[in-house]
């Protein structure tokens, strides 16, 4: 993930209003709000998450507006939603190929990239399954965070 820069969102943000524009989507301000928070953190955030972010921004900015928001930026193409452990979709504005580790513990999700696997050629088996748009790695288990935080919770 590179780092989050000021010029970095920026850069995103330009790139987000031109394929708005290439797609025939309107660029508005609640979208543009979403879109910002979404590409001002590593992290994985939920709706309400994204919610709680621009509210304070947006006032009367409503919680069906994020989610209708989200969902218009997936469909095209924009964002792109994470499912993992607890039933609350996550959404992600890292749209290079990378993979997943998501903790068992905190439900941290957290990107990293494996090129060795980006090459891997697909078996045969898989193959006859259909016809295969992306290859994702998803790994579980518990953080360093996490791990930290029971080690000191076992020494007291």
């Amino acid at each position: 993930m590179p780092k989050i820069t000021q010029e970095y969102i920026q850069n995103r943000l330009e790139r987000f209003v031109e394929i708005c524009r290439q797609k025939g989507m309107k660029v508005t301000h609640q979208r543009l709000e979403v879109f910002r928070e979404l590409v001002s953190t590593g992290e994985h955030p939920t709706a309400e998450d994204l919610f709680n972010r621009v509210r304070p921004k947006m006032p009367t900015v409503s919680l069906d507006t994020v989610y209708r928001t989200l969902a218009t930026l997936q469909e095209y193409g924009v964002v792109a939603r994470v499912e993992v452990l607890d039933d609350r979709s996550r959404y992600d504005a890292n749209l290079n190929v990378h993979h997943h580790f998501v903790c068992v513990e905190c439900k941290k999700v957290e990107d990293f990239y494996w090129p060795a696997i980006d090459g891997l050629q697909l078996p045969a088996e898989a193959k006859s399954l259909g016809n295969v748009h992306q290859l994702h790695a998803e790994l579980r288990g518990i953080c360093s965070k996490c791990m930290e935080k029971s080690r000191r919770v076992s020494v007291e």
